[in-house]
């Protein structure tokens, strides 16, 4: 009996960590993926297991039977917390409180758990016997979560799915502890009933996840959700409004098909007219897309004979089999990454650029944004070095670089930045209408200018747009920064800071 209870400690550990990183990515991908969110929400949770375990000091009687509600409680609380919190944040008007109150509420619950099952294991083992087990199966049930979250969890059964399962488990051992100290415990068949319900409520679910995360969608999201899927990166929603698609990644909007010409117009042409201007007119072009996994800037590619080829490295294979396959993403992108010029890679870009030994004359860089430290690694000098060693002598470089109205640092910073690696500049915006300025920049290694002469046929650019989009107003205007680097991140605090003041 005391091993037995001692691997529930393994199994507690093991849930008691679950929420913790379930509250963190859930709080990343609601409020922002950043260090801050998971900094408050384990600082939270951990202070709050302090108080859990402070206050287990006033439970003198019935411990087992304590312990068994407590496993309950932790087991409802936790279990429907993640699908209580994407419903919430729909809906609530100040989301934190309800948020870290959760969090706080559950911390102190799973405090309650470790000192509860020393005091009943007290007179089975020698204190310090007891106390070095009961903390090595509570480490070792902390390791197993940590490996588990990330590469089965979150890919394979998501935060709402994950966190029904893992609240199952402890109503499991709720009921596995009730049948261990039967004789031992008052009132055994209504704490039998109380678990019983509870494992059949989680179980429920469980088994309806998909449709609570539908449901929470609708919520969130104008228009019919046409496509919804959690990859091993992200969650992409594709809704459809009217007749506009929206493809949202992690619930930030990456484009509209009504306006989206006007994104990747101006992310594709000034640069590669601009590469073609300095290479020799019969020469063929070989051509690196980084992210834009959508096709769109391949799309505008393709429209040049003169490209050979074309490799597009993006993270996410779910994303680009969607964009190779879905009927109304096919028409939207031209069928552009089935063209047998388009070779698709599906890799970290900063690995993979690292290990590339090709040279292209043109390079897009269509990154998200720089929210988290893993996308900032992407904004960096160390990456733009690396961008330079693949860049043929008379090439080009375009980045993409959030607004430069919203986020004035941020832009700057990414100039500065390509700047600080001895590439030469030429920042540019465009309007929006879903996202309002937009910024690029385009980078070489030798002398160029903004391109004169445009292919005919676009919808945006020509050589009069091209022209307003060199004008920067004073509100919009260069601004010293910090150079974005691998051990700093500026970028990052940069955006976070000025994202959160637009949109709060």
């Amino acid at each position: 009996m005391p091993y037995a209870l001692l691997f529930s400690v393994f199994v507690i550990s093991t849930c008691g960590l679950v929420y913790e990183l379930t509250a963190g990515a859930l709080a990343s991908y609601l409020l922002g993926d950043s260090i801050t969110q998971f900094s408050i929400i384990i600082g939270v949770y951990l202070s709050a297991m302090g108080l859990g375990s402070y206050l287990s000091r006033f439970i003198v009687r019935n411990i087992v039977a304590v312990f068994i509600e407590v496993e309950i409680l932790i087991g409802i609380v936790g279990g429907f917390s993640a699908a209580a919190l994407f419903t919430v944040f729909e809906l609530a008007v100040y989301f934190r409180p309800i948020l870290y109150t959760t969090i706080g509420v559950t911390g102190v619950l799973v405090g309650l758990e470790i000192p509860l099952i020393m005091r009943i294991l007290r007179n089975r083992f020698e204190f310090r016997d007891l106390v070095s087990k009961v903390f090595t199966f509570d480490y070792i049930g902390a390791l197993f979560a940590s490996l588990l979250f990330p590469l089965i969890l979150v890919p394979y059964l998501g935060l709402i799915r994950s966190s029904f399962m893992f609240g199952m488990i402890n109503v499991i051992v709720s009921l596995w502890t009730l049948y261990l100290f039967r004789t031992e415990t008052p009132w055994p068949r209504g704490l039998a009933a109380a678990g019983s319900a509870a494992l059949i409520l989680l179980a429920g679910g469980f088994a309806y996840s998909a449709n609570i995360l539908r449901f929470t969608e609708t919520l969130g999201y104008k228009g019919d959700v046409i496509y919804a899927k959690t990859t091993p990166y992200q969650r992409a929603v594709l809704v459809r409004e009217g007749d506009s698609l929206q493809l949202f990644l992690n619930g930030n909007l990456q484009f509209n098909s009504r306006d989206e010409y006007r994104y990747h117009e101006a992310l594709v042409h000034p640069g590669m007219q601009a590469a073609m201007d300095a290479k020799k007119p019969s020469g063929a072009m070989d051509v690196l897309v980084l992210g834009g996994g959508d096709g769109m800037a391949v799309r505008e590619i393709l429209k040049y004979e003169q490209v050979r080829s074309v490799t597009l490295v993006d993270l996410d294979a779910d994303i680009t089999r969607l964009f190779k396959s879905h009927a109304s993403l096919l028409e939207l992108n031209k069928g552009s990454l089935n063209s047998p010029k388009v070779r698709v890679i599906n890799a970290d870009a900063f690995v993979w650029i690292k290990d590339n030994k090709k040279t292209f004359d043109f390079i897009v860089v269509d990154f998200p944004d720089p929210s988290s430290f893993s996308l900032g690694k992407l904004y960096t000098n160390s990456f733009y070095r690396l961008l330079m060693r693949a860049l043929n002598d008379e090439g080009v470089i375009v980045v993409q670089s959030t607004s430069p109205f919203v986020a004035r640092k941020s832009f700057w910073c990414v100039v500065n930045t390509l700047k600080s690696v001895g590439l030469l500049t030429v920042p540019y915006h465009v309007y929006l209408p879903s996202f309002g300025e937009w910024g690029y920049v385009i980078a070489a290694k030798e002398s160029f200018r903004m391109p004169e002469r445009f292919m005919p046929g676009l919808r945006f650019i020509n050589p009069e747009s091209a022209k307003t989009m060199l004008e920067f107003p004073p509100d919009m205007a260069e601004t010293a920064t910090d150079i974005n680097r691998l051990n700093n991140q500026a970028l990052v605090r940069y955006f976070e800071d000025e994202w959160a003041r637009y949109v709060h």
